[in-house]
């Protein structure tokens, strides 16, 4: 689709659509730059204020991914007439606001249309001086590689729609999509990150892959280090896999080489993420400030692998740990 529309070339413009970046960022002067993102999506969960949580989590993690801070949001809602209360929109606009309050992003109001199926998100945009700018195209050989949050939110959101989800796990998926990037973003300050994107709808591996892409590298990942939230391989076993896996292992094919990894593991590598953290490609001795960073601020972030020379976009995942 992309291939097919105008290429945009203007000197102000400084990431673009080009590397499948997480935003679009646009040079306003030599010490300001603006970062935009919009991210919209139907509901996770039942409960309409942690669905709005969940999205506004999710549309802020462009932006601290890019290495700036959100500064202002425009909501975004499609809204079915008569099939559901109107007490379902309000609440769900609550949460988002109660996260922009929390995160000090000012709520500028929104666009509401009627639709088939509830969709609700945020355009946000972000400010970060022009020096700063984290894209995914800059990591190099012999970068460690970080991951800040655990996956799984794929087969565990699936699996609650089926009924079949306990709620202690159910407790943990939400606390994950809800809690925002920016304690990871802010343990990354004033650290050397070569390259930054988040982990959201294609997976762990769609993004590394993206990322290896965009900086003409190759990577190894140790599926042992890989955190996992709890009741994610009981999923799986009971295949609540839903249909953006399927999408993500099939794009993957022939890029992503498995050596000794059990299927459980091979699977939720490439499980949708809503809301999910920072992956980040560093000299090791600044990954290891950053884990210590992580874990004063309460996130749990873990080395996942490491950046290689070889074919630009490919992966090899070990079974071991690194």
């Amino acid at each position: 689709m992309l291939a097919a529309l105008p290429v945009v070339n203007d000197p102000r413009l400084l990431v673009g659509a080009k590397t499948f970046d997480d935003a679009g960022v646009v040079r306003l002067s030599d010490d300001l730059a603006l970062v935009q993102t919009v991210d919209f999506f139907t509901p996770v969960v039942d409960e309409p204020f942690d669905f709005g949580r969940i999205a506004a989590a999710n549309a802020l993690s462009d932006v601290y991914a890019m290495g700036a801070r959100p500064f202002s949001a425009l909501a975004v809602c499609a809204f079915p007439q008569g099939t559901l209360p109107l007490q379902v929109l309000i609440d769900t606009l609550a949460g988002g606001l109660s996260v922009l309050r929390e995160e000090g992003v000012l709520p500028l109001g929104g666009h509401t249309v009627k639709g088939p199926e509830f969709t609700y998100g945020l355009a946000v945009t972000g400010l970060v001086h022009p020096e700063k700018v984290l894209t995914n195209a800059g990591a190099r050989a012999g970068d460690a590689l970080v991951l800040t949050k655990r996956i799984g939110t794929g087969v565990l959101a699936t699996a609650l729609k089926r009924g079949e989800l306990e709620a202690g796990a159910r407790d943990a998926m939400v606390a994950s999509m809800a809690a925002t990037n920016r304690a990871a973003a802010e343990a990354l300050a004033e650290l050397g990150v070569h390259a930054l994107t988040d982990v959201t709808g294609y997976g762990l591996l769609g993004h590394a892959l993206e990322l290896a892409e965009a900086s003409g590298v190759a990577l190894e990942i140790a599926a042992a280090a890989v955190p996992f939230l709890d009741g994610a391989r009981e999923a799986v076993g009971s295949g609540a896999i839903p249909g953006g896996l399927v999408a993500n292992r099939d794009w993957a094919a022939g890029r992503v080489e498995f050596d000794g990894v059990d299927d459980a593991t091979a699977t939720l590598l490439f499980d949708p993420q809503t809301s999910g953290g920072l992956l980040a490609a560093l000299a090791p001795a600044d990954a290891a400030v950053l884990l210590e960073r992580c874990a004063q601020r309460g996130v749990a972030a873990a080395v996942i692998g490491r950046v290689v020379a070889g074919r630009a976009g490919t992966a090899v995942v070990r079974a071991g740990a690194r």
